[in-house]
């Protein structure tokens, strides 16, 4: 009998070599992935909109912490007491926020950050900063022709800051704008490009199109009211402002009014032409762009100047009125629902562009 031999111990296999098939049952090495890396453009933007922050960050902790850098005698901030250390707190959060976005918007793992957690932000930032990068160069222009006073005033007989402090504060919201902004158009087509790719004519009608038409009749509806008021307070009428208001209209006033009443318009032409898709060749994107950026200032700025209203009343002549209240209350309701459409339209195109494709089916855009 001959001794039985111990199993012998299995030989490695080759190294797979480029070009011939890999043997079933080995795993190949998982490639690494590129590293991420930001152009020099954005990084350059992504500062740009970091630094733009800071004059207002520093004023607002300066006058946290008892400064009255910027604030003349008499003003109404002298009086805010503790309520306005906690607007002023808040304010410097929102703003700090930008510096959030701007790094979510050129970081790697900026990409990972679900939408809702990004695009809400955004919406608000473009509602806060739309009217002053709009109405505040023409305010200057205005001043510059002798027709203007305050930059976006307050409504106070007495001044409410020196006029530096609008200069400083509100030519960093305008650059923060621009590059915010810009960061967010290029993030924004790298990843969900594909969903406002085409014409508006080639949308498809689905399940829902009924209820999106539905929708958009009513927020334009809701929109009548802000239109009407603020075009009546750009024509020179009082009805419906409070005492203080009305006693210190100035240029700077009625380029805001026109400036609100021209988003309303840009509100409602945007939501009708994504709801009904009357236009021909008109790209997707405009009425995607008309619809965001009139939403956002409608809600965000009609909410922004309820509250700074209410905050900032000091005696009843101050206090914002009936029609004042109902009027942003409305254009706040008119902005949510435009924005409530969008979130419904591209959920419908992020859903249909998922979907696998049929042989001889052209790809939904």
């Amino acid at each position: 009998m001959t001794a039985n031999r111990p199993p012998e111990a299995p030989s490695p296999a080759p190294p797979h070599r480029s070009g011939t098939p890999r043997p079933p049952g080995t795993s190949p090495h998982r490639a690494e992935a590129p590293s991420y890396r930001v152009g020099r453009a954005r990084a350059v933007l992504r500062v740009v909109a970091m630094v733009a922050c800071l004059p207002y960050i520093g004023l607002k902790v300066a006058w946290m912490a008892g400064s009255r850098l910027g604030i003349p005698e008499g003003s109404a901030l002298l009086d805010g007491g503790t309520l306005l250390r906690v607007a002023n707190g808040v304010t410097v959060l929102m703003d700090g926020a930008v510096i959030v976005l701007a790094l979510l918007l050129t970081r790697p793992w900026g990409r990972r950050v679900p939408a809702w957690l990004l695009v809400p932000p955004m919406w608000v930032a473009s509602g806060l900063l739309l009217p002053i990068m709009t109405a505040f160069p023409v305010q200057l222009a205005v001043g510059l022709l002798g027709g203007g006073g305050r930059p976006v005033g307050e409504g106070n007989s007495e001044p409410f800051l020196d006029p530096w402090v609008f200069g400083v504060v509100y030519g960093g919201f305008i650059v923060q704008g621009l590059a915010l902004g810009v960061l967010f158009a290029l993030y924004a087509g790298e990843r969900w490009g594909r969903l406002w790719q085409g014409r508006l004519r080639d949308l498809p009608v689905g399940p829902t199109t009924p209820a999106l038409r539905a929708t958009a009749v009513a927020a334009a509806s809701a929109a009548l009211l802000p239109g009407v008021t603020h075009l009546l307070w750009v024509s020179g009428s009082t009805a419906g402002l409070d005492a203080g208001r009305a006693a210190d209209r100035t240029g700077d006033f009625y380029v805001m009014e026109a400036v609100n009443l021209l988003f309303v318009v840009v509100t409602a032409v945007g939501v009708l032409l994504l709801a009904f898709r009357r236009s021909g060749r008109l790209s997707l994107r405009l009425p995607l762009v008309l619809a965001w950026a009139g939403s956002a200032e409608m809600a965000c700025w009609g909410g922004w100047l309820s509250v700074a209203g209410l905050i900032g009343a000091g005696g009843a002549a101050d206090r914002p009125t009936t029609v004042t209240v109902v009027t942003y209350a409305v254009q706040m309701l008119a902005g949510a629902l435009v924005v409530t459409l969008g979130a419904y339209f591209f959920a419908e195109r992020s859903a249909a562009s998922a979907l696998p494709t049929t042989a001889g089916a052209a790809p939904v855009s």
